[in-house]
């Protein structure tokens, strides 16, 4: 896993700026909301069902009030498809650009399509692999706003109208935290609206927690890791006595070693991602195999129940037939 000199990308994370992430399955509009929310075209965007974005990204922004906000972009980390090598290197570099902490986690999903059981075990997934902390640092963002305005709706309406029962639990599990976005509109006071709507939700998550951005045993050791190389690349810049090609080859090596450390963490994300989709496939097959129990118990129950109703018709119908008889022979004896 190669990389520049870490000493770009450290002063790049620090100052106080507050990092988004945005995940969330292929196609629905992750990096055009980067884009809303940096306020500028800086994540290759477009529509595709196979996806744009290719690695992790991170694009800075300044907000009026002089905040600073780091949004990495990503790729589908969680989507099915994904291969565990891929998405190993891709959360050690998204962990690597956001080495302070994450503040908050932003979820994007579609209004313009139904809430999937594959979305459902991507945030699984997420949630396995970071632990449920991280539920707590969520916040679900619904793209295509414009489609919503097209019908005269409300994100409150769709969801009151449209919302499937594993959508429902996740939403309770980010707390209801939820915003509606239109990447389409150049209407400039509805894109600040949206994102002020957003940076609220943001606020709210930072309170909860405290004012601590989510971190965990990875984001410790890649933070020790790339202070180590800092502070070793001004160590060398430093040394008296040496020549240029010499400090060149010193921080070449130190940079080989930090590639090294960052291999084995690879590597060791990769375990777990094993492990966690391993284990989400068993929780998946069983939930499945409970299912299939319960709609088979309930065929059957409703087999057996058109059985009695049927029964019970053909009683009905005979006992008819017979009062009808009777009545014949009983009309019968009165002519006689």
């Amino acid at each position: 896993m190669g990389g520049s000199a870490i000493s770009d990308d450290w002063e790049f994370t620090t100052n106080g700026a507050r990092t988004l992430v945005l995940v969330g399955c292929t196609g629905n509009g992750k990096s055009a909301t980067g884009n809303s929310i940096v306020g500028r075209k800086a994540f290759k965007s477009m529509s595709s069902s196979a996806g744009v974005t290719s690695t992790c990204e991170l694009q800075r922004t300044v907000l009026e009030d002089n905040q600073i906000l780091d949004v990495i972009d990503t790729p589908g980390l969680f989507d099915c498809s994904s291969e565990p090598e891929f998405v190993g290197n891709e959360i050690v570099k998204c962990i690597n650009m956001a080495k302070d902490g994450i503040h908050a986690v932003l979820v994007v999903l579609s209004v313009r399509t139904r809430f999937s059981r594959e979305e459902h075990a991507a945030v699984q997934s997420l949630r396995e692999f970071f632990g449920s902390k991280i539920s707590d640092y969520m916040i679900l963002v619904f793209t295509g706003g414009d489609d919503l305005e097209d019908n005269d709706e409300t994100l409150d309406g769709y969801l009151g109208r449209n919302c499937p029962e594993l959508l429902k639990n996740t939403l309770k599990m980010c707390g209801n935290r939820q915003v509606l976005f239109d990447n389409k509109t150049r209407d400039p006071l509805k894109k600040a609206e949206q994102l002020k709507q957003l940076l609220f939700l943001v606020n709210v998550v930072v309170e909860n927690n405290g004012g601590k951005p989510y971190t965990d045993d990875l984001f410790k050791e890649l933070k020790k890791g790339a202070t180590k190389l800092h502070n070793q690349a001004t160590e060398v810049n430093s040394l008296v006595g040496y020549t240029k090609q010499e400090r060149l080859e010193l921080k070449e090596q130190m940079q080989k070693s930090y590639e090294e450390q960052l291999k084995r963490i690879t590597e060791v994300v990769e375990s777990k991602l094993k492990e966690t989709t391993h284990r989400l496939e068993e929780q998946l097959a069983k939930e499945q195999a409970a299912r299939l129990k319960a709609e088979l118990s309930a065929q059957n129950a409703q087999k057996k129940s058109d059985e009695e109703i049927r029964k019970l018709r053909e009683y009905l119908e005979r006992a008819q037939r017979e009062t009808e008889e009777l009545r014949g022979r009983s009309g019968a004896c009165n002519i006689l």
